[in-house]
């Protein structure tokens, strides 16, 4: 009997930790009634919803795509639920958050795409995830009346709020926070409300024709959930078809707690690209964070964190049309990603005092940040010295984010039978490589300095150039997947290791010396720490990044117990706490 008794209970304990490493460390120690995504081996139906409610616990939603539902349950429940061998994790509903083009539009060659190709996206539905679109003068047909407008653009609108107005029109589906408006605006604003003779600037997005699906998913202060953002990204694969869906924008974010093959946000984004839909991700905006050390390094926010999806940093224009003197804006995330070491992000695109869309609304950021508002003497000839309340300024990787959105609908009006993975990989093969080997930028408001280096971690294969991707006929063949980086201890050197099904490898043509650039551009000490670029060669020497005189860095981004570890990078295990409202002190207003 007694030995009996000591089978159980080791059969017991040993239940008990193999369902451990089902719950998300944010999860191990949480008491009271807790929001959860509970993701499945296969779609949850009726079965998996009988198997919370026995636990005392509702299913509010089911995400058949990304194979998980969102669960409230007792958090003394959890430990119970996670022996379910259908269960593979479970994670909380954590918050999501928005991650914040004069000379932007000629910077990146777009206005080739118009003149050379007579490119304009129409005919492509580019999906917007973010606090709702309005529907803005410069989203409409392009043929106008006497009233400003004759139909609009936005072919869609919902909202996945609680307690929020349905339908599927922009008129009920409004943007209180005024974020998505101007994501929408960068991506295909037609200009209408800034061209004619009085006007000396027009603000134009890069596919001026294209077709707006809104899918709210922030609230008025620009929050959402997981559960929200995933609700909306399975609509969009739902509508795919019906609006020619091919462009799916994801200008938010939240910080990695769990690996990508874990995290119910990052199976919807790949759910969404393997349904044939091009995801473009922000990588957030946490490039000062020093918290951990490592001079931003390995901030990558979620789910620009996923291998599959275009995860896209920001740049300055320095306010000219020519790229040779634009520069990264030091509040960029910087990779590689926490807990898989991924290599992001993909590209960097103009994203730092972008002039946009303003909603129609009295939205949050005008009322908080009325400086941003765009004054008509900046565009137009009048006398007026007012703020339009018709375009509004902002900076941040969320901003960048939409330029790559309307890059990729203009290729894909060009060439409808491009697959997501095609369009990732010309992308970045034709994205411009020349940058300097650091710089520095200055916080206006704070005066503080930051120097960045131009590494494979702070702006990916390079500057987005769309007249090189549209003039680019080279067809990939395989998957384009990011790379992941290791580290090596004893010769302190980060490599970059590709899959073997993946499409990068030492061929010529996708190579990672042809898509991430060549030694001539990197050096043998500034980046790399190698003469030779190839699938294994460093990401960087010990000369580089921090310094061989400081290499405390290195042991904060690749060691076992801090970037990674349970407290992570953000210095918490609350989800919420973590997020916070971090990119708008230090992206709102950009930087010199």
């Amino acid at each position: 009997m007694k030995t009996q008794v000591l089978l159980c209970l080791a059969a017991s304990l040993a239940i008990e930790g193999w369902a451990g490493q089902k719950l998300s460390a944010d999860l191990q120690k949480a008491t009271g009634k807790v929001e959860v995504l509970v993701q499945y081996r296969t779609a949850p139906g009726a079965t998996e919803s009988a198997a919370v409610q026995r636990r005392g616990g509702s299913v509010k939603a089911i995400f058949g795509r990304s194979r998980s539902a969102a669960v409230s349950l007792d958090a003394s429940a959890l430990a119970s639920l996670a022996q379910d061998p259908a269960v593979i994790s479970i994670v909380p509903d954590r918050v999501v958050s928005a991650r914040q083009s004069d000379f932007a539009l000629t910077t990146v060659g777009g206005d080739v795409a118009a003149t050379s190709y007579g490119l304009t996206g129409e005919g492509i539905g580019i999906a917007i995830v973010d606090s709702g679109v309005d529907a803005h003068w410069d989203l409409a047909n392009g043929a106008t009346t006497n009233n400003g407008q004759k139909g609009t653009r936005i072919v869609y609108a919902e909202s996945f709020l609680p307690g929020k107005l349905g339908g599927t029109s922009a008129s009920v589906v409004k943007d209180e926070f005024g974020h998505g408006t101007l994501v929408a605006g960068i991506a295909a604003g037609n200009g209408w409300s800034s061209t004619g003779n009085q006007f000396t600037t027009t603000y134009r997005g890069l596919a001026p024709l294209a077709r707006i699906i809104s899918l709210r998913a922030l609230d008025a202060n620009g929050n959402g959930t997981d559960s929200t953002a995933i609700a909306a990204i399975e609509r969009a694969i739902e509508l795919k078809s019906t609006y020619n869906i091919r462009v799916l924008n994801l200008s938010l974010g939240r910080p990695v707690f769990d690996s990508f093959t874990q995290d119910p946000l990052c199976q919807a984004v790949e759910a969404a690209w393997r349904a044939g839909i091009v995801v473009v991700v922000a990588a957030g905006n946490e490039g000062r964070n020093n918290t951990a050390g490592t001079s931003g390094y390995g901030t990558i926010s979620a789910p620009g964190n996923d291998p599959l999806v275009i995860t896209v940093g920001a740049m300055k224009t320095s306010s000219t049309p020519q790229r040779g003197d634009d520069r990264i804006a030091s509040y960029s995330s910087k990779g590689p990603t926490a807990i898989d070491h991924v290599v992001k992000p993909d590209l960097v695109a103009p994203g730092n005092r972008i002039v946009s869309l303003a909603s129609a609304v009295k939205s949050a950021l005008s009322t908080a940040y009325p400086t941003n508002n765009v004054l008509y003497s900046e565009y137009q000839t009048n006398g007026n010295q007012g703020p339009s309340y018709v375009y509004y300024r902002m900076s941040g990787t969320s901003m960048a984010t939409p330029m790559v959105s309307g890059a990729v609908a203009l290729l894909l009006q060009k060439d409808p039978l491009l697959t997501p993975d095609q369009v990732k990989t010309r992308l970045m093969k034709t994205a411009s490589k020349a940058f300097p080997a650091t710089s520095t930028a200055v916080d206006p408001s704070s005066g503080e300095s930051f120097t960045s280096q131009y590494d494979v971690f702070t702006i990916g294969a390079g500057y987005l150039d769309v007249a090189a991707a549209l003039n680019n006929r080279e067809l990939s063949s395989g998957l384009a997947y990011s790379p992941m980086a290791t580290f090596n201890s004893t010769t302190r050197q980060a490599q970059m290791v590709t899959d073997a099904s993946a499409l990068w490898g030492t061929s010529a043509l996708w190579g990672t010396s042809a898509v991430w650039g060549s030694s001539a551009l990197w050096g043998t000490s500034a980046v790399w720490g190698s003469t030779t670029v190839t699938s294994t060669s460093a990401l960087w020497g010990t000369s580089a990044v921090w310094g061989s005189s400081n290499t405390s860095g290195f042991s904060a981004l690749w060691g076992t117990s801090a970037l990674w570890g349970t407290s992570a990078l953000w210095g918490t295990s609350n989800a919420t706490a973590a997020q916070g409202s971090t990119w708008l002190s230090i992206a709102l207003n950009g930087e010199n």
